[in-house]
């Protein structure tokens, strides 16, 4: 099912596009397991941010860079970081995601990004009763306003409570929606999210862990404490890995 298909626009033109593009515009019931793996969406928001940064990196030196060598070593560059950034990838994705390397223009960029959006995964859309049962101890929980949420746009949903100084936090962690909570001190300066590396205003979050040693006292507790950004749509906007944003929360839930 892999590579391109030929659509004829006129007896006298034709073009080749790959078989994904052609997936958002099949109206059928998909029976076949390869057909699926391959109109299945892959691309998660961080992973479309990585995207997007390199092929504005790409985009940008087409233009100030005169070096023939110079540019093919950085359009190789970011070829190959994007396709790191997927663990796994078929032909089609695989030949989407190159893509960027043959970037020149504002234009080309932009139709670059259309061309992926059919296949991004959007963060699971959660329900008020959902939230209600991941903090349950929390029987005044303060909701965030799901009208105004992109869920395509979101790698982790979070929002304050500001009369508690408390954050929320709920991730897609192995196919499972979890949730935790904790305290957060605004710092009142900018600094360097340990979430998403970018420098801006951040708050000092701290959350207890769940886990406790085999001989700790009943009062024993630990608390995990990072420096994240206090708005959360930018933080999300930025994000292009979840290695640091896992380990924090499996270090709380586990």
């Amino acid at each position: 099912m892999g590579g391109w298909i030929n659509i004829i626009v006129s007896p006298n033109s034709a073009y080749f596009v790959p078989n994904i593009w052609l997936c958002p515009l099949l109206n059928l019931s998909i029976k076949n397991k390869e057909l699926d793996l391959m109109c299945k969406p892959f691309i998660r928001n961080h992973q479309y941010n990585l995207i997007k940064k390199q092929a504005r990196n790409v985009q940008y030196a087409s233009k100030t860079v005169a070096d023939p060598r110079v540019m093919e070593a950085i359009r190789y560059s970011a070829e190959t970081q994007i396709l790191e950034g997927f663990p796994s990838l078929t032909s089609d994705q695989r030949q989407l995601l190159e893509k960027v390397s043959v970037l020149h223009e504002a234009e080309d960029l932009q139709q670059y990004l259309n061309s992926l959006t059919p296949n991004r995964v959007a963060f699971s859309q959660v329900t008020e009763t959902q939230l209600r049962k991941l903090f349950p101890k929390n029987k005044k929980l303060k909701l965030p306003d799901f009208s105004s949420i992109d869920f395509l746009s979101f790698t982790y949903l979070s929002w304050l409570d500001i009369a508690l100084n408390k954050m929320f936090l709920v991730y897609n962690l192995d196919d499972q929606i979890v949730g935790i909570e904790g305290k957060y001190i605004p710092t009142n300066k900018k600094d360097v999210c340990s979430l998403c590396k970018g420098h801006g205003e951040v708050a000092l979050v701290t959350a207890l862990t769940k886990s406790k040693p085999a001989n700790a006292s009943v009062d024993y507790y630990k608390a995990v404490g990072n420096y994240m950004c206090i708005n959360s749509e930018k933080c999300n906007d930025n994000i292009t890995d979840v290695t640091y944003l896992e380990r924090f929360i499996k270090s709380i839930i586990r």
